[in-house]
C-alpha cells in the first residue's frame, strides 16, 4: 500500500521519465523549467484545451481539462479531452508538432486510462493521441503489457522522487531539442564522467 502522506505523482512526470529520466528529475525534483520553441508550441496547444468545459454531440459527451486521479497508484493530473461513449471514457491527449514514433506519449495516455478506470469503474480499453501540427489522430489500444509497463514506470518515478535522485545525462539525440539543455549540460557532465572513468582506469591493476 502507498502511504497516504506520499505526494501524488503528476501524470506528466511519467511522460517526462519515459522520454528521459534526467529531464523528469530536473523538472520534478529540482523544479527546473525552461522554454524553447517546442515547449511554447505545446503550451499554446494546451491553452486551447485547458479550460474546463463540456458539451455533447451526436450522443458523445466531451469533457475538456478533466481532473483525474488514481488512488491505487497515487497519480493525479488533468486529461486534455475525455470523450464519453455512453458510460465508457475515451481519453484524447493533445500534442504539438507532428506524429512521431516513440512511447512517452502512449505512457501518459495509458496512465490516464488507469485513472479513468478507477474513477468510473469501467474498463477503458483505448484512447487516442492527436498531433496538432499535422492534424493526425491515432488510436491507442491499452494492452496488458503496456499497463504493466506504466505501473513499473510509476514505481521508478516514485522511487526517484522520494530519494530525490537526479540521474546522469543521456547525451544523445534526445538532448538536441530539449528545453532543459542549458540546465542539464549533457555534453559537459558526460565529458566529466568520461574523464573520471578514464582517470580511474589508470590505477586499475
Amino acid at each position: 500500500m502507498i502511504p497516504e502522506t506520499t505526494d501524488p505523482i503528476m501524470l506528466s512526470a511519467l511522460e517526462h521519465y519515459a522520454y528521459c529520466p534526467r529531464q523528469c528529475a530536473l523538472i520534478h525534483v529540482e523544479q527546473v523549467w525552461s522554454e524553447n520553441l517546442y515547449t511554447m508550441r505545446g503550451r499554446d496547444v494546451h491553452e486551447r484545451v485547458d479550460e474546463i468545459s463540456g458539451h455533447e454531440l451526436a450522443g458523445v459527451r466531451f469533457e475538456r481539462a478533466l481532473p483525474i486521479w488514481c488512488r491505487r497508484l497515487n497519480l493525479t493530473g488533468k486529461a486534455d479531452l475525455v470523450e464519453f461513449h455512453g458510460d465508457v471514457p475515451y481519453p484524447v491527449e493533445y500534442k504539438s508538432g507532428s506524429h512521431r514514433k516513440g512511447t512517452p506519449e502512449t505512457i501518459q495516455l495509458c496512465a490516464q486510462a488507469l485513472c479513468l478506470e478507477e474513477m468510473f469503474g469501467v474498463p477503458v480499453e483505448k484512447g487516442a493521441l492527436y498531433w496538432h501540427g499535422s492534424r493526425e489522430r491515432r488510436e491507442v489500444v491499452f494492452t496488458h503489457d503496456m499497463r504493466e509497463h506504466v505501473e513499473a514506470l510509476v514505481a521508478d518515478v516514485r522511487d526517484m522522487l522520494e530519494k530525490r535522485i537526479v540521474p546522469p545525462p543521456v547525451n544523445d539525440k534526445r538532448c538536441e531539442d530539449c528545453s532543459l539543455k542549458e540546465s542539464c549540460l549533457p555534453t559537459v557532465v558526460a565529458e566529466r564522467q568520461r574523464f573520471h572513468r578514464a582517470a580511474g582506469s589508470l590505477f586499475e591493476m
